[in-house]
């Protein structure tokens, strides 16, 4: 085989592959940013609908499928719920086994900070800007973030990240709708932009912390291990 053969079969399958699933241990990240997060918002309620079929299979790619067989997620139509299904997976996977279980079991707000973990976790650009806007704007006493603190963030990356650059104003708008409404449904920013601290719970908070670095680094609280000094 030519070379120029072999390079058009290593672009095609780079253009198929699915992204790898998580579980206990993230996988290695891309140098590139992930940016299919348009599809939901925090994925809360869909999560906890999956957790429980995940603890009896240990199999998230059989969780997928099962959700899109059986539309587990009860939505309208067919390809909402593969798209639902599939980035409900991708997220939650990035959640270790303890931490599904809990999710299995879990009040609401326990759910929603979990599935922001599990949002920063998977997705880099998300767990950036929760940890180098939202958190440290909470520490420097800045009580709000809005859109402008997004897209002065995303230029910044820009410089080092081409593929930020190359993305269509509309994509970059439909990200950053995602994003805030992953920040109010988990409750860390109100409707009008205030950053609002986080209320862990000791179970979430010791889970988070478990992590190295701690997790706790992508919610704006002072906290930094569950029986840490506050900064």
């Amino acid at each position: 085989m030519n070379l120029s053969g072999y390079t058009g079969i290593l672009m095609d399958f780079a253009e198929n592959r699915e992204e790898p699933l998580m579980n206990d241990a993230l996988a290695t990240s891309s140098r590139r940013y992930a940016l299919s997060f348009t599809t939901g918002a925090l994925l809360s309620r869909e999560a906890a609908l999956l957790a429980p079929l995940y603890i009896e299979r240990r199999d998230w790619e059989q969780v997928r499928d099962e959700a899109v067989a059986d539309n587990l997620l009860q939505t309208r139509t067919h390809s909402t719920g593969v798209r639902m299904a599939r980035e409900t997976v991708k997220r939650s996977s990035a959640l270790t086994d303890g931490e599904i279980e809990v999710l299995a079991e879990a009040a609401a707000s326990e759910r929603a900070h979990l599935m922001w973990a599990a949002a920063c976790r998977r997705y880099a650009l998300i767990g950036e800007f929760a940890e180098e806007v939202v958190r440290e704007r909470f520490l420097v006493l800045a009580s709000t973030v809005d859109h402008d603190d997004f897209n002065s963030f995303v230029r910044t990356k820009a410089l080092w990240h081409e593929e930020l650059s190359e993305i269509k104003d509309s994509t970059l708008r439909k990200l950053r709708s995602n994003v805030f409404k992953m920040l109010h449904e988990a409750e860390l920013l109100s409707e009008a932009g205030h950053i609002m601290p986080a209320l862990l719970s000791e179970r979430v908070a010791a889970a988070l912390s478990a992590r190295s670095p701690s997790d706790l680094r992508f919610f704006p609280t002072r906290q930094t291990e569950v029986q840490g000094a506050a900064l």
